[in-house]
């Protein structure tokens, strides 16, 4: 019976001990607060381009195709260069022999001829200049003109603007709220950017593009941040 009785007081004082006490609640419960999204974003033209052009070129052979392949390629590169592109701002992206085989659905396909590939990535630093590279390239011979990308070179300095306006943006929110509660604002309790901010294409005709021979839209680059934010509200004066 002892032992019962002293089981029973055991177990009490392990449940007891389990228990939150009321100070742990206090402590630990969130303050009042208001959480909104901030957004913004900020347009700008492309600074940066690059194109991807090269030469195709089929014979009877690897060698005739590999000769014209090279002879055509160094046409277009001597074309860049007079152009004015630096050499550092074009390099060989991709370089490919393949033999050309005829169908044959009776047995093993013949190989009746090689085609030979050379591909070069071109930057531009003006971007004003991309309808006449392309023109140029296209007239020393480049055959496979494609992979037009524009880039704004100062993302991270127009970011930093976007967030700041993002940031404004939310305590506007905020403070709308916080009127309609009959509250108002603290302290800031938290701020987070929302994923991994990164330019959102927006092509459009750039004025006097239509004219060239080489139709090119440059557009704009839209860089758009988005933050939560959460404040610490108390009762407003009476």
């Amino acid at each position: 019976m002892r032992h019962l009785k002293h089981r029973a007081v055991l177990a009490a004082s392990i449940l007891a001990g389990t228990l939150p006490a009321p100070a742990v609640l206090a402590q630990t419960a969130l303050p009042p607060m208001i959480s909104v999204i901030g957004e913004a974003t900020v347009s700008v033209a492309p600074d940066l381009a690059q194109i991807d052009g090269g030469v195709t070129s089929e014979a009877r052979t690897a060698r005739e195709a590999s000769d014209a392949n090279n002879a055509a390629m160094g046409k277009v590169l001597l074309a860049l260069k007079g152009a004015g592109i630096e050499e550092k701002d074009f390099q060989t992206s991709r370089l490919s022999l393949q033999p050309q085989s005829a169908p044959n659905r009776s047995g093993p396909s013949a190989i009746v001829g090689y085609r030979a590939s050379n591909r070069v990535t071109v930057r531009l630093r003006d971007v004003s200049k991309l309808a006449t590279v392309i023109d140029t390239m296209v007239g020393a011979g480049a055959n496979d003109i494609g992979g037009i990308n524009f880039t704004v070179t100062a993302a991270s300095k127009l970011l930093d603007d976007a967030r700041e306006q993002a940031v404004a943006d939310a305590r506007r929110k905020a403070e709308i709220y916080a009127k309609a509660a009959g509250v108002t604002l603290g302290a800031p309790l938290s701020i987070s950017e929302g994923g991994s901010p990164v330019p959102v294409p927006y092509r459009r005709m750039a004025a006097g593009m239509a004219a060239s021979a080489t139709p090119v839209a440059q557009g704009e680059e839209s860089l758009q941040v988005t933050v939560s934010v959460s404040w610490a509200i108390k009762q407003a004066a009476q």
